[in-house]
């Protein structure tokens, strides 16, 4: 590398010049990447298949698409779905098809915040999907499930990507500190446990935010002796905003106070849990699923309006962002907090799930199956409006033909709820 490049790559801020670039550097995720799972067999058999990344920022999402192409020795392309459009991916498709053509070399094509594209720009990747020109890998922060093209998420294989453990963060922390070429090992750095250990508490799990928070501690400390010193309270300042002190243990202690103080209906134990975790440096979106799990677990049908004003309430935060929209996410703690309180779906839900794994392979009644064919013999459906609306049939598998799931409570809106009676399965005699 020259002079001139090494200045440049100098100026790259900390978290871009340390990304891993092969797979032993590569941290956390190994449920994913871990020895013998499925992903690390096909890219080490280069067998690798279009597929997209979900997960939280600062989880290694690009930096593993990066590390698949270099090992795999292909052409790697990146565009950002926010600021590249259907010409800039034609171009890229068909550099990649002349590659591939000409040299037999693949392309792998990450598109960054790939649900950002609407469904006629996705439908441009569709075919060198198919067709092989391009390896596709999209990342995204949202569900795939959800916010992608179902075309799109069809043809790939999704993986959910965890926040990085702190333990993993502590590591990128130690490894940048060591490096002397894309770190600060050339330089002499005295900081303390506890300044690391703070900074990995303090980013969730966003190795991106640690690296960043470090690369400002060192370049803001001014040396004396040539020695940069960083203890806690410089990695409080240099933090996004003061973060309080909060280890795993105590973190998860205030997650469930805030969850049992929902559950329990007393909004200002639920208020205070919330936003203490906030002040902790825990990312709001944390808060938000948890109010979203509950809004089914502990309100459910006693007052539906629940989920949507929880739902809604993240639009509005994604929309405004800190501080305002911390008013939506307390609205939304106070509403549920309110609401009547029911579990009947929570109970429903598990006793389907036990059923299932016990009946796994029991047949869908006769009269409840797919006829493809007129001339094809079936048994008589009841269309349930010809009869009022309601008809007595069975619908469940004949073993369990009886079983009852949902239960409505006394509370809120459910009590307004009638459920029809379960199918009675009439046992056949010997000589029937």
């Amino acid at each position: 590398m020259s002079l001139f490049a090494s200045d440049v790559f100098k100026k790259v801020p900390l978290a871009e010049r340390m990304r891993p670039t092969n797979l032993d550097e590569f941290l956390g995720q190994k449920h994913i990447v871990g020895p013998n799972t499925a992903l690390r067999r096909v890219i080490s058999a280069d067998k690798m298949g279009s597929c997209i990344f979900y997960g939280p920022p600062g989880t290694g999402k690009t930096t593993l698409a990066g590390i698949i192409a270099k090992q795999t020795n292909s052409d790697f392309i990146v565009l950002n779905a926010v600021s590249s459009g259907v010409g800039e991916a034609k171009k890229a498709i068909e550099q990649a098809k002349y590659n591939l053509e000409m040299f037999g070399k693949k392309t792998y094509f990450l598109l960054d915040e790939c649900h950002r594209w609407n469904k006629a720009q996705s439908d441009a990747v569709l075919e060198a999907i198919e067709k092989g020109y391009i390896i596709f890998i999209g990342s995204t922060t949202e569900n795939p499930f959800v916010s992608m093209t179902r075309a799109i998420v069809s043809r790939c294989r999704v993986f959910e990507f965890k926040p990085l453990t702190k333990e993993d963060v502590i590591v990128a922390l130690k490894r940048a500190l060591a490096d002397k070429e894309r770190g600060f090992g050339a330089l002499d750095i005295n900081i303390s446990e506890e300044a690391i250990d703070y900074f990995a508490n303090a980013s969730s799990g966003d190795a991106r935010v640690a690296l960043g928070a470090l690369e400002l501690a060192v370049l803001s400390t001014p040396s004396v002796k040539n020695k940069i010193k960083i203890d806690l309270n410089v990695a409080k300042e240099c933090m996004q905003g003061r973060v309080l002190s909060l280890d795993d243990d105590l973190f998860y202690d205030m997650l469930s106070a805030f969850c049992k103080s929902l559950r329990g209906s007393a909004p200002d134990a639920a208020l205070y849990w919330a936003h203490r975790l906030i002040k902790a440096g825990c990312d709001p979106m944390i808060i938000f699923r948890r109010l979203l799990a509950h809004a089914s677990e502990d309100v459910g049908l006693a007052n539906s309006n629940a989920l949507m004003v929880v739902t809604s309430a993240i639009v509005a935060f994604e929309h405004t962002g800190i501080p305002e929209g911390l008013l939506n996410l307390s609205h939304a703690i106070i509403y549920v907090c309110m609401s009547p309180k029911s579990n009947s779906v929570v109970v429903a839900q598990n006793l389907a799930i036990e059923d299932v794994e016990k009946t796994f392979n029991d047949a869908v009644p006769g009269h409840l199956k797919n006829y493809n064919y007129l001339n094809e013999k079936r048994d008589k459906y009841k269309y349930p409006h010809n009869y009022g609306g309601f008809v007595e049939q069975q619908y469940l598998p004949d073993q369990i033909a009886d079983h009852v799931y949902y239960k409505p409570s006394e509370n809120g809106s459910e009590k307004n709820i009638k459920v029809a009676p379960p199918f009675i399965q009439k046992k056949k005699g010997k000589n029937e």
